[in-house]
């Protein structure tokens, strides 16, 4: 949200657990069911953005088990002892993904404490990551061809300043998106300021959308194709990566989302 000059301007990660006037979804690193084998985990808030134009977000990890037992680990939060026992009693990470080009801050911490999980990124991580991110992944950009196809649809969401790696898991009906719709509580933001930009910006809740800024790196078309994909999946829920995810109606919201596509 109120990513500014998205396509042009020089980011700068700052993902260091900060809390500013946003509340959390507590309680933080711990295991959330959501559905038979599918978990979320909300994290820290962390800042994000250009200098002088920093915002707060709230972070989420969401976990999948597979039918083998390996578990599909989605836009990694920081990796507590805790939370560690926790996935392990849930089963094998087998999977890490960094679904878009600014959802990786934590990819290395998992990696390290499971060397024999496979990490796949979407397009231009390892351009934004730089030394972050030196050790051997896979290419997250194709719709199909990965282990988990048989239970997670993968849809990659082309943009000129990214590409969103979309997913569906198909036992549960959840559709996992990252920051293709962004949904802040007002009651969870202290600063009118913030609340004020936020609602510029199109992503606050109960109207929580595409961030406006970013809408304009998308072409029409590529969004078009790809929302009527995940109508067609019909949802049950959504989960965001950002402020409060759809528990119920999820096909409604996702309409409702990109309603503007058609204006």
């Amino acid at each position: 949200m109120c990513r500014l000059g998205l396509a042009t301007l020089a980011w700068h990660d700052m993902a260091v657990p900060h809390v500013n006037r946003v509340a959390t979804y507590a309680p933080l690193d711990t295991l959330k069911r959501v559905a038979d084998d599918l978990w979320i985990v909300d994290g820290p808030v962390i800042r994000f953005g250009p200098p002088l134009l920093r915002m707060p977000f709230t972070t989420r990890m969401t976990v999948i088990k597979l039918s083998d037992g390996g578990l599909f680990i989605h836009s990694p939060t920081p990796l507590t002892a805790a939370l560690k026992a926790e996935v392990e009693a849930a089963g094998t990470v087998r999977f890490i993904a960094g679904p878009n080009r600014i959802h990786y801050w934590w990819i290395p911490e998992w990696h390290r404490a499971y060397p024999s999980a496979q990490v796949y990124l979407a397009p231009r991580i390892r351009e934004q990551a730089g030394a972050r991110i030196e050790f051997t992944c896979r290419a997250l950009a194709t719709e199909a061809g990965y282990p988990w196809d048989d239970e997670i649809a993968t849809l990659p969401v082309g943009g000129r300043f990214m590409t969103e790696v979309v997913f569906f898991h198909r036992a549960s009906r959840t559709l996992i998106l990252t920051d293709l719709v962004e949904n802040f509580e007002p009651g969870r933001i202290g600063s009118l300021w913030m609340r004020l930009l936020m609602r510029l910006g199109g992503v606050l809740d109960p109207h929580g959308t595409m961030p406006r800024d970013m809408r304009l790196s998308y072409p029409k078309g590529t969004l078009r194709a790809a929302v009527a994909t995940m109508i067609g999946w019909a949802p049950e829920r959504i989960i965001l990566a950002h402020g409060r995810w759809y528990k119920e109606n999820g096909t409604a919201e996702l309409r409702r989302a990109f309603a503007w596509l058609e204006r």
